[in-house]
Parts: structure tokens; C-alpha cells; sequence
């Protein structure tokens, strides 16, 4: 098991399985790495990547249009593995289970801070494999199914819980990051048109934003939606080459107003990668992840404008993207697994991904939201926690 780099020691948790207004300082920025389907490959002392498959090298077999069936997958579909339902394995202790609004002892109830979220953790399971490059998963709720991303294949997937995989569209523009807005529709970050995109009703694509100033965005990764509508995405240059094709001067994190006006909110060097965005229960806070630092959070106002760029946590391995429970703890993908910080930023542990994976993004999903869906290289998986999630 490998260990998380941060600035203080972490024993991850061993899982089996099958205008702006924020001043530039806000992210700390690190040396220009290389970029390779999406992540930068970083190499640490004693790290390397033996075993870790090439991010957006596609794999024999990569999935086709085709529709798997139920436990027989066709030629170049994803295999699905043999989720557990989200269902701790025996042995799991029943204090992780909160009565209806009266805890067991050291375990709170749902909007509780001040627990440990990995108590009560249950198995990573594999649900399905044989992507490229998987991103972005997001729980539709009104769907009760999970859509997530395989970005160089093309692709926005659809998991109809525990383990069926269906093509939800195709091409997708390369989308990373997908997100629900205030109205039900989905939001997709397109690498490959370099816009953020939202699907209407009856199925239509429109752009809500695409150029600022002018000159065309780098290529939007993550999303994160406020309640009453306001969007928030990040901007690096991952799905470009920056030396011919970025635009802008800088690689950002920008608001989309309800008018649909777009603002730079934060301008970072073009050596930085903000990455993932997450927000806090109350909404009054904006989690940024830089792959080349840690997370920064900023304070929202009642506009969604954003100020007060803090470090939450100065130091990650390749931090990507983000999701928060709703204790406010925040889960966040790195090289090494998912990391688990409470919400002033001290660490609690990690959750290993099974097979050396390295995992790219994590949702919550399920009716009750109490299952984090990983996505990692070429796979998908599933753990389920005691602890309810909001996205």
C-alpha cells in the first residue's frame, strides 16, 4: 500500500476488492509536468509508476456502443465486476448504522461533524473495467443511476445500480467533469470543445460558456453547482497542448452567475492545474484542488463570488477530484488513494483503490447517498460508508 503524501503522516485504510476577485496566490503552483490523457504524471521519491496504466493510453478491448449484458459482457464493453450493494462485509461493526435521529454511541447522524468518516467503512468492490480513462461520476438522483466519464474514449457512461453499464452518449465531447444544475439537467466539462455544456430536456446540447474575453477557455474539468444555480469550473490546460493552443494567460476557476455571465474568479499561473471543485454542506465554502499542490478553499458570498484563498491542505500527490459528506469532511483522489480530511483539514486516513489503480474523481450515490463511487485509470469502483454524502 502506498502512503499519501501530505504534509503529515497517513495510514491509509488497507480496502480489498475485486472580473476576478481572488489575488493569484490563492493555489500554489508547482513546476509544469507533462501531461498524458488528463493527469500530469508526477514522480516522487520512492514512487513510481510500475503497475499504473498509462492514463489515456487506450487499452485492447477499449468499450464500444455496445450494451453488456447482465453478467456476460460483449467484445470491448466493460467487464462488471460483482458489486457487494453497497452492503459492509461481515464483521463490520453495527455502530456504523445511525438510528433514525438517535446515534449510537460514537456514531452521529447525518449533518454531524466531528466523527471519523472511515469508521464503518466497507469494501472497495469493483463494479466495472475496461475503459480508457475514467472521470467526472455523478449521482442523478431523479434517475437513481450513476453517468460518469471515459475521456479519451469518448464517452459519458451510465451505471444502473449495482453493476449495469449502458453508452448514456457518445461522442461526448471528451467530457471530464458532469454535474447536475438547480433544474435536474446535466452539465458535462468537454475537453475536446473546450466549453461547458449542458443538456436540455428534450435532449439538445447547448454551450454555457466557452470563451472569456474573447479568447476560448483551456479545457473545463470539474463542476460543482451551488443550490440556487450558480456553476463553478475549473479551467487547466489538460486537454490541450498550452504551448499551441491555449488562449488565455492563465489557467482559472470561474463562476457562471444566474444571468449565465462568466467571471474569473481566481487567475492562477500557467505552471498551476486546478483540477477538482467541491462545495461545503452550508455552500459557504469552495474546495480547489491543484495537482501540482494541495486543496485552497475560498469563502462564497451571497453573489458566489469568491475571496479569502486559504491553504486547506498545503500538500497532495496529483490531488484531483473532490467530494464532500455531510459532515463536511472532504474526500479527495490522489496518486495514492482517496484522502479524508476533516472540515478545518486534518487528515483522518484514505481509502486504497485495489489492483495499484490511481483514482481520478469520487460522488456519493444511492437513495441514501451512503455508497462513494470511485473512478480510477480504467475501472470503476464502489465502498459504502456510514456516513451520508451531498454529491
Amino acid at each position: 500500500m502506498r502512503a499519501l503524501v501530505v504534509a503529515v503522516a497517513l495510514s491509509l485504510v488497507a480496502c480489498s476488492g475485486g472580473g476576478g476577485g481572488v489575488d493569484a496566490g490563492g493555489l500554489d503552483g508547482g513546476a509544469d509536468s507533462g501531461v498524458d490523457g488528463g493527469r500530469p504524471q508526477l514522480e516522487d521519491a520512492g514512487m513510481n509508476d510500475a503497475g499504473t496504466p498509462d492514463a489515456g493510453a487506450p487499452d485492447a478491448g477499449a468499450p464500444d456502443a455496445s450494451t453488456p449484458d447482465a453478467g456476460t459482457p460483449d467484445a470491448g464493453v466493460p467487464d462488471a465486476g460483482t458489486p457487494d450493494a453497497g452492503t459492509p462485509d461481515a464483521g463490520t461493526p453495527d455502530a456504523g448504522t445511525p438510528d433514525a435521529g438517535v446515534p449510537d454511541a460514537g456514531t452521529p447522524d447525518a449533518g454531524v461533524t466531528g466523527f471519523d468518516p472511515l469508521v464503518g467503512i466497507g469494501t472497495v468492490t469493483l463494479v466495472a473495467d475496461g475503459f480508457e480513462f475514467t472521470e467526472g461520476p455523478t449521482w442523478r438522483a431523479a434517475e437513481g443511476r450513476l453517468l460518469f466519464s471515459d475521456i479519451p474514449g469518448d464517452t459519458i457512461y451510465q451505471l444502473d445500480p449495482p453493476d449495469t453499464v449502458t453508452v448514456f452518449r457518445r461522442p461526448s465531447g471528451n467530457s471530464n467533469g458532469l454535474a447536475t444544475d438547480a433544474n435536474g439537467l446535466l452539465l458535462a466539462a468537454e475537453h475536446g470543445n473546450r466549453r461547458v455544456s449542458r443538456t436540455l430536456g428534450d435532449g439538445t446540447i447547448v454551450t454555457v460558456a466557452s470563451e472569456y474575453e474573447g479568447k476560448r477557455l483551456n479545457s473545463p474539468n470539474d463542476i460543482a453547482v451551488r443550490s440556487d444555480g450558480v456553476i463553478y469550473f475549473s479551467d487547466p490546460p489538460y486537454g490541450i497542448d498550452p504551448s499551441t493552443e491555449q488562449e488565455l494567460d492563465f489557467n482559472g476557476v470561474f463562476r457562471v452567475d444566474l444571468s449565465g455571465q462568466l467571471t474569473a474568479e481566481w487567475k492562477g499561473a500557467t505552471s498551476t492545474r486546478p483540477n477538482g471543485v467541491a462545495l461545503s454542506p452550508d455552500e459557504r465554502t469552495l474546495y480547489v484542488s491543484d495537482s501540482t499542490a494541495g486543496i485552497t478553499a475560498f469563502d462564497v458570498a451571497t453573489d458566489g463570488s469568491l475571496s479569502g484563498a486559504r491553504t486547506f491542505v498545503p500538500s497532495l500527490t496529483e490531488a484531483d477530484g473532490m467530494a464532500v459528506d455531510s459532515g463536511g469532511n472532504v474526500f479527495v483522489a490522489t496518486r495514492p488513494g482517496v484522502g479524508v480530511f476533516a472540515p478545518d483539514g486534518t487528515l483522518w486516513g484514505g481509502i486504497d483503490v485495489p489492483g495499484g489503480r490511481v483514482p481520478t474523481n469520487c460522488a456519493f450515490g444511492g437513495a441514501d447517498r451512503r455508497t462513494l463511487y470511485i473512478t480510477a485509470d480504467d475501472a470503476l469502483f464502489r465502498v459504502s460508508v456510514v456516513h451520508p454524502g451531498i454529491y
